[in-house]
């Protein structure tokens, strides 16, 4: 099925100029896109400015940047591209200005500090881009798809940045403080396209134009090519999938690249098998892994999409490394795994990071990909183990062992029936199973526990000594992480839950358990903060798989075990 675009634009400026009813009004008694000046003597493109900045938590950035680029400009749709198109212009410069004050910089950390943001702020650029490009360009019959996107994109924008930010927290000097200044606005007028967005939303649904039919779009590229070309079906439960990913390799769809470190298959690495990807690819490009410990780092780019990989076993086939904090990395960059690359899909495969639990911070997977999928993997390390770092991941039949916010990052992520396995720490150490990084309230971001089990390890279980064990703590101030329908142990501490640092984030976070069984999941004596919510089965429905993720467009036609509903 080729990708098509289906264009409204006239459709969607009628629609943001209800969020301006006086411009409409204007325009109905004027007839004319021109600078016309109402009888407050405010002019009608200044009015338009002033509302579409309305919603917005910096509305002096979001006046002084717009209306210098505005021009006479009235229609709302173009206002904010405009806006999305002001981020991109600033973030670019400040990713120039990182490169000039990474010149300067001779400390070691530092230095890696912004060859970090560099990156980051590449990819906080293609994000906006990726909004800019789609803006207007949507099925309103799906808009609550569109949106999801929209908003995955807008919250990738602002999470690269952070991570930029997050890199300079345990340097020296004022490099912190100065990128900060550097980032500033571009942070800003990120924040601010997201409440556009949010508000951009809430107008059409209050319009209630969902009788309009149509096919969902999914922006650029629809859904992964994983399902077969002619095949192919959108939003629709019997959307035939090779049968490889679910079972065995059975001759359905074989693989394009055998790695084996005997010698058996094409190559003996799984880095030169993903030399062979095309760029920009389009077609499911199926990587065998035979058993064996591969001890390499590895990264699927930007550049490689509809990546799969399919091993003999997470006990069998191993992926891993042993960088750290503690040696001098910084911990975007421990990663023994790096996943970047639209649609990828793992199955049956380890990745560990072998540090230990006196290394600190070393990551054994880092994700960014949008729309990635684990199917019966493993994740092992200690400190920061699986950086689900941004955008819509979906994880199945998997287990996360670590020690100290061992799942942590900003995607979307929605993990069923998984395992969550706590390692004995270093002495005097707690536990912490989460680290949700949501920073803005508008983020569609989260992390979600359905049919989970959280046990201890057998070590942490013998420990002579006691060890306080926590379902998680607010790395940032609007973390959320819902809990529903799982199992809990009982080594979990009755509090629940864990401050990060005094009262940042208690009042702001968004924590949910519900539905949980086990002697943990008690929650008489759970701690009361105004961030640990009481929500009811309508309000739950809200971080289901289908919703939250948008799964049902790309997760369900997989034929892999998956749950649409809670």
């Amino acid at each position: 099925m080729a990708n098509q675009k289906v264009v409204v634009i006239a459709l969607s400026s009628m629609l943001l100029m209800a969020m301006v009813l006086g411009l409409v009004l204007t325009y109905a008694k004027n007839g004319s896109h021109e600078e016309i000046t109402s009888s407050a003597g405010i002019t009608t493109s200044t009015k338009a400015v002033e509302d579409i900045c309305r919603p917005t938590d910096y509305k002096k950035t979001c006046m002084t940047t717009l209306s210098a680029s505005a021009g006479n400009t009235t229609d709302p749709n173009e206002l904010i591209k405009i806006a999305f198109n002001i981020a991109i212009k600033h973030v670019t410069e400040a990713m120039k200005k990182s490169v000039v004050l990474q010149k300067a910089e001779t400390d070691p950390r530092t230095h890696a500090a912004y060859e970090s943001c560099k990156e980051l702020l590449e990819d906080s650029v293609d994000d906006l881009k990726e909004s800019f490009d789609n803006f207007g360009i949507f099925d309103l019959a799906h808009i609550e798809d569109y949106v999801s996107d929209l908003k995955t994109w807008l919250s990738g924008a602002l999470t690269f940045q952070q991570t930029c930010l997050d890199g300079f927290e345990n340097t020296t000097g004022q490099a912190g403080e100065n990128m900060k200044k550097v980032l500033k606005v571009s942070g800003e007028l990120t924040r601010n396209g997201l409440a556009m967005i949010d508000e951009f939303s809430k107008t059409i649904t209050h319009l209630n134009m969902t009788s309009l039919s149509g096919r969902r779009l999914l922006a650029s590229e629809e859904m992964p090519a994983w399902v077969d070309e002619g095949k192919r079906r959108l939003l629709t439960a019997s959307a035939p999938y090779p049968a490889f990913v679910v079972n065995k390799l059975d001759g359905t769809l074989k693989p394009n690249v055998v790695v084996a470190k005997d010698g058996s298959g094409n190559v003996k690495t799984i880095t030169e098998a993903l030399a062979k990807v095309p760029k920009k690819n389009k077609k499911p490009f199926v990587i065998f892994i035979k058993a064996g410990v591969y001890n390499e780092y590895i990264e699927v780019t930007k550049k490689m999409s509809n990546v799969v990989m399919l091993g003999e076993g997470s006990t069998k086939t191993r992926i891993t490394g042993n960088k750290n904090f503690v040696d001098g990395t910084n911990t975007y960059k421990t990663a023994t795994v790096v996943i970047q690359g639209r649609h990828f899909f793992a199955r049956g495969i380890g990745f560990e990071n072998s540090s230990g639990a006196s290394k600190h911070q070393a990551v054994a997977i880092r994700v960014s990909a949008d729309m990635a999928i684990f199917y019966k993997c493993a994740f092992d390390g200690y400190q920061d183990t699986l950086y689900v770092h941004s955008h819509r991941q979906y994880y199945r039949d998997c287990t996360i062992s670590g020690t100290i916010d061992f799942i942590f990052g900003d995607a979307a992520a929605m993990f069923q029936n998984c395992t969550m396995v706590v390692r004995k720490p270093l002495e005097n150490q707690g536990c912490m199973v989460t680290a949700q990084g949501r920073d803005d309230k508008r983020e569609n971001t989260g992390l979600v526990l359905q049919k989970c089990s959280i046990v201890a390890s057998p070590e942490f279980k013998s420990s002579s000594t006691p060890i306080e064990a926590y379902l998680g703590r607010p790395w940032k101030l609007y973390s959320r992480t819902i809990i529903v329908n799982s199992n809990i142990d009982g080594f979990i501490d009755p509090k629940g839950w864990s401050p990060w640092a005094g009262s940042f984030g208690l009042e702001t976070s968004f924590y949910v358990e519900y539905g949980n069984t086990g002697e943990g999941a008690e929650q008489s004596k759970r701690v009361k903060w105004g961030g640990i919510k009481k929500i009811n089965a309508q309000q739950l429905a809200l971080f289901n798989a289908g919703r939250f993720i948008t799964g049902n467009v790309w997760v369900k036609p997989t034929g892999l075990p998956y749950d649409s509903t809670i």
